[in-house]
């Protein structure tokens, strides 16, 4: 039988007057159109790339529960904010590694908005010691991250992003040759889609295709802070 796609352009749809009328009052008033329409089929979602995710590592989880799993809240956190608004308006997932217990831990990441679809791969935010350890692993084994951040497959698909020091990191040579690198604090990486590939039958696919070309970057990731690949 054809496999009927995850999304329907109603994902969306959602997220527009979301961001039109983004106060708790209509939020209420269409709960059920935000379950039917977003949080049920990112569930599914979730649910189906579970074993793609285990062929590229078996310690990576997709876990499709409402609360708790990998399906990022609607809430926004609004104690420490000057945006006030209640909730997000994108739908977003991160499949992170079974020991990681927070955003900032190795992921493979799901974002869905309208006119900004990607995946994303690597270490967002990390703290202090990990990012060490991540720079440490460079220092000591330059030509495996090399390996990993120019695969030809991962470079086609995904470009590195995040914030970077102004300046090399104390405790790092600031001639070493891979000093922008060491520079980093974050390590990850985006691959686009377009709005419409969302709503096709082989979304999943174009996903999982797109976590295994960036294999040799979340291994090094991974192993550079002390977790199994």
């Amino acid at each position: 039988m054809p496999v009927a796609p995850h999304f329907s352009p109603a994902l969306f749809d959602f997220l527009r007057k979301l961001s039109r009328n983004n106060s708790r009052e209509w939020f209420q008033a269409n709960k059920q159109t935000y379950e039917r329409d977003v949080r049920d089929p990112l569930l599914r979602f979730i649910a189906d790339v579970a074993p793609h995710l285990k062929k590229i590592s078996p310690h990576f989880m997709a876990d499709p529960r409402p609360v708790g799993g990998s399906m990022f809240r609607i809430y926004r956190d609004t104690r420490f904010s000057r945006d006030k608004r209640p909730y997000k308006t994108v739908a977003s997932a991160q499949f992170r590694h079974e020991k990681g217990k927070d955003v900032h831990a190795p992921g493979f990441y799901l974002h869905l908005e309208p006119g900004n679809v990607f995946a994303g791969v690597g270490l967002w935010h990390p703290d202090g010691p990990t990012l060490r350890a991540v720079r440490d692993a460079i220092v000591d084994a330059p030509d495996k991250w090399k390996r990993a951040k120019t695969a030809k497959a991962f470079r086609a698909r995904f470009d590195l992003a995040g914030e970077s020091l102004k300046r090399p990191p104390r405790g790092y040579e600031p001639d070493h040759p891979l000093v922008e690198d060491l520079k980093r604090k974050d390590f990850v990486a985006f691959a686009p889609f377009g709005d419409d590939e969302v709503f096709r039958a082989d979304f999943l696919r174009r996903y999982a295709d797109s976590a295994r070309k960036a294999k040799l970057f979340m291994a090094f990731l991974t192993k550079s802070v002390g977790l199994a690949w």
